[in-house]
Order: C-alpha cells, then sequence, then structure tokens
C-alpha cells in the first residue's frame, strides 16, 4: 500500500545528507579552498591579537599584562547570564564565542547561569527597569539556559575541529559550568555586610554610566539595581578564589560591572591575604553588542531578537535572518561566529563581491551558524531547503530534497487511494486544522494564492483533486501558499 506523507514548512529542524555535503563541499562549489597554511595562521596568531581581527574584542583591562600571561600558561575565565528569556539570542553568543575561542586553545572556561542574579535585574543598557518574574519561570529559565550553555561549548569544540583541522592537535580545557545561587543561597546579608561591605565604595557605584543614566533619567532606579552591581563583583571574586579564574568576559555594557569585580577582588586580595592564584590580578574582556552594518542593534531590548531555542526561533527561520542580511554584514558576521580560518573568509568575501546576486556570503555565513548553534547538518539540509523553494529544483535530487525536509517531526500520513481523489481544500485543510478556516482557505484559492507542483501552476478551482501524476519523480508534491508558505507532500511505497 503507499502511502502519502504531509511535511509543512515552519520550524525547521534539519539534519546534514552525510552521504555529498559539507560545509567545505559547499566552500569547494564556489571555488574556495581551505589549505593547512590558512589553518596554520590563525592556530599562530595569539589569542587576544586573534579575537580583535574577528571583531570580537572591544575592550580589554591592562591588555599587555594579560596577553604575556596568555602565552605563559593556561587561564580560567568566565561569562554569566541571567534568565530573563527562556533562551539565550545570537547576541548572547559573542561573549560565549570568546569562551570558546580560548577553550580550544586549552584555557577552562566557567559559564555561568545568574540563578541569584536574575532575581534582582541588571540595570546595565537599560532605561526602566526589568519586569519581575515569576520564581518558578525564572528556574525553568535557568534549567533552559544551562543546557543551552552545555551544548553550545560542546558542539562548538566539534564544529571548530571542523573548520580548522589543526585546533584538533591542541587538547580543548575543561568546560564547567556554574549557578550563582550555589553561593548566594548560604550567605546572609548581615554576613556579607560585615564581612565584605567595607570594601564597596559607593562612590564608584554612582559613578558607573548605567547608574548615572537611570538616575538622570527621571525614573530613578530601585536599590535592588543599584546593588546589581556589588553581586556581579561579588561573583568574580568568588570564581576568582575559588576555581583560579582570572577573567571576566562580557558585552560592552558590563564593563562598569566587570571592573567592579576587579576593583572588588584588588582590595580583598591586599586586605585578607587571598593567595587564590600565583600570579596577581584580574582581568575584563568585552565584546561589541551585536548590530547591522546601518547600526541596528539585534537583541531583546530591540525587539528582533534570534533565539537559540528552537521552538522560538527555528533552525529555518535562523537560515532565512542570516541569508536576508546586507552585503556589508557578511565579513563581520562571518568572522565572529565562524571558526573558518580568517585567510578563508577573505577567499569568501572576495568570490561573494564577484557576484553579489548569488548571494555566496550569506549562503555560507547562513549553514555556519545553523550548524554552530543546531548541530552538524542543520545549515546543509536548510541550504537544500532555501535552495529548492526558491532557486528551483535543479542542485539537488528528489530524495535528497525530501530528506532535508523529514527531519521536521511534521508528517501527516495519508493511504493513497485516500490522496488520490481528495480535493486540494481538502488537503489544505488538513495542513492548516484550527489555524485558517474553510472559508478562508475558499477565498486564497479562489484569488490565486494557491499553487501546486514544482512549476507552481496556479489552482483557482478548490474541487480540484490531488493526481498522483503531480509528484515530482512519483516522490514528491509541492504546495505553495501565498508568496512564502510552503508545503511537501511525499509519496512513499
Amino acid at each position: 500500500m503507499i502511502e502519502v506523507k504531509i511535511l509543512q514548512l515552519g520550524a525547521l529542524s534539519c539534519q546534514l545528507i552525510k552521504r555529498r555535503y559539507s560545509t567545505l563541499q559547499v566552500l569547494t562549489k564556489y571555488g574556495i579552498d581551505v589549505t593547512p597554511e590558512d589553518c596554520r595562521r590563525d592556530l599562530d596568531d595569539p589569542i587576544l591579537n586573534h579575537l580583535k581581527k574577528r571583531g570580537l574584542l572591544s575592550q580589554c583591562t591592562h591588555e599587555p599584562a594579560l596577553s604575556q600571561l596568555c602565552s605563559r600558561r593556561k587561564l580560567n575565565l568566565y561569562c554569566g547570564a541571567d534568565p530573563s528569556a527562556r533562551s539565550l539570542h545570537i547576541g548572547n553568543l559573542l561573549p560565549l564565542m570568546i569562551l570558546l575561542h580560548f577553550n580550544l586553545r586549552g584555557h577552562n572556561i566557567f559559564p555561568l547561569v545568574g540563578g541569584a542574579t536574575g532575581k534582582v535585574g541588571d540595570p546595565s543598557g537599560r532605561e526602566t527597569e526589568r519586569n519581575e518574574i515569576e520564581n518558578e519561570q525564572r528556574e525553568s529559565n535557568v534549567e533552559n539556559i544551562r543546557k543551552q550553555m552545555k551544548r553550545f561549548f560542546i558542539n562548538g569544540v566539534t564544529f571548530a575541529h571542523r573548520r580548522n583541522q589543526l585546533l584538533k592537535d591542541v587538547k580543548p580545557g575543561t568546560q564547567t559550568l556554574k549557578n550563582n545561587i550555589e553561593w548566594w543561597e548560604s550567605i546572609g546579608i548581615l554576613d556579607f555586610l560585615s564581612t565584605y561591605g567595607k570594601f564597596i565604595k559607593v562612590n564608584q557605584m554612582l559613578a558607573r554610566e548605567s547608574i548615572k543614566k537611570r538616575l538622570n533619567s527621571g525614573m530613578g532606579i530601585g536599590f535592588n539595581e543599584f546593588t546589581y552591581q556589588i553581586l556581579q563583583a561579588f561573583d568574580f571574586f568568588v570564581l576568582y578564589k575559588d576555581y583560579n579564574v582570572q577573567i571576566q568576559v562580557g558585552g560592552n555594557d558590563q564593563y562598569g560591572n566587570i571592573v567592579a569585580g576587579i576593583d572588588l577582588i584588588s582590595r580583598l586580595h591586599r586586605n585578607l591575604a587571598i593567595n587564590a592564584v600565583q600570579a596577581p590580578g584580574a582581568f575584563g574582556i568585552t565584546v561589541p553588542l551585536l548590530t547591522t552594518s546601518t547600526g541596528e542593534k539585534i537583541g531583546k531590548s530591540a525587539g528582533n531578537a534570534v533565539f537559540i531555542d528552537k521552538s522560538m526561533t527555528s533552525s529555518y527561520q535562523l537560515y532565512q535572518f542570516m541569508i536576508n542580511l546586507s552585503d556589508d554584514d557578511v565579513e563581520r558576521f562571518l568572522n565572529r561566529f565562524s571558526f573558518l580560518p580568517l585567510t578563508v573568509i577573505e577567499k569568501i568575501v572576495f568570490r561573494h563581491n564577484q557576484n553579489r546576486k548569488k548571494r555566496i556570503g550569506q549562503k555560507i555565513l547562513a549553514v555556519e551558524l545553523c550548524e554552530l548553534i543546531h548541530g552538524q547538518g542543520e545549515g546543509i539540509s536548510n541550504l537544500i531547503i532555501s535552495e529548492t523553494l526558491f532557486g528551483g529544483f535543479h542542485d539537488f535530487n528528489t530524495l535528497e530534497i525530501l530528506e532535508a525536509f523529514r527531519k521536521q517531526g511534521l508528517l501527516k500520513t495519508y493511504k493513497a487511494c485516500v490522496i488520490e481523489n481528495l480535493p486540494i481544500l481538502n488537503v489544505l485543510e488538513d495542513i492548516y486544522r484550527q489555524q485558517k478556516s474553510r472559508t478562508e482557505l475558499k477565498k486564497l484559492i479562489k484569488g490565486g494564492s494557491v499553487s501546486l507542483g514544482v512549476k507552481n501552476t496556479k489552482i483557482i478551482d478548490s474541487d480540484l483533486r490531488i493526481k498522483l501524476d503531480d509528484a515530482l519523480d512519483g516522490k514528491l508534491i509541492l504546495i505553495r501558499v501565498g508568496k512564502k508558505d510552503y508545503h511537501v507532500i511525499e509519496v512513499i511505497s
């Protein structure tokens, strides 16, 4: 018995067709090679210098001293994220990329989730107070972000090794996830003030740019947010004292909080005779905010966040976001989010600029982001889907196309004897169950908004019946509704 399955193009989650395609083969298709010398140049470049070239390093405290320290021994560094949402977004990945670069060169990283500080809320970069989150939701966010961080760094090592084979010769450092509730839940406010309060200077707190902005805004600032910098500073101190963490990484808007931590460590180190590390000093590194070439910020506060949770931003939506970036964004985003050697990225940009209409740079960037965030094969499958829907059924055979779509988990099974005579209106009703009414679908068909087959033949008769002859190679039927809503019907025996 032949069965027919319907797959809706929606929240996509694709996998690589391993028999044929990889990122390097996509590069080869466009005449771009990756040589051992390309890989060696990246690895020989001192870490801080390399991060600057990639546009990841914006500010660095005591840079000459840190540069020497990086060349002499392995260091421990951390970056924190508060659970203000149930998912990280791509803007949050920039400081995590710095941690990953260090980790790949043998340094140890401590990704931190702010289970405690998330109860207060960071005022940095904000003109108004954050909305309070219920405890249950915040705890759920903490667990989601913890899992995302763990997956990102584990997947990131594999991702980087596939882009630069020489990185495999370096043993990565350790990855230790922390939650600051571990130390804050056992600290009482009176004990904290009596032990550490005298080392915290209010005049320095008032001088922070984020605090001054809120004080001058007319909105004022609550004591909870005012003291946030103390909480973050103490996190740095605890990690420095207990885990030899000397470097904190954050966004540019975190610079004041990072410096507050360095200052607290310095004061406590002198006054409490703490000998957590042999080499003195704590350091801070900040990354630029993620913006487009026009200066538009990408993130939650800008209302255009691209989340790394597939249920919030699907893998295919991530792919399309990158495809639609301007030509001026391609090189910056590739440098920051890819581990392709810098000289290879130069080759990509050169090839892209030869014919910008082909959007070669955006395609490679989209593949890279999907595979970095969601794993090996995600980008390649999205490439197949995108090229099929918008470029025609030319580069891939039917089985490859179906394999790219099959992984979405949105299949609905019909028997052939039913689909053979089923009006297209009934098929659409089943696809759009509880989303569009029968009347709405009839209007779409009558208005010429529904097309059938790879040639996009417009359907204006809602009683038109599906025929297996409509299937490409007897296996695939394509239905398009509107300009961007595609549905694939797979015929299997």
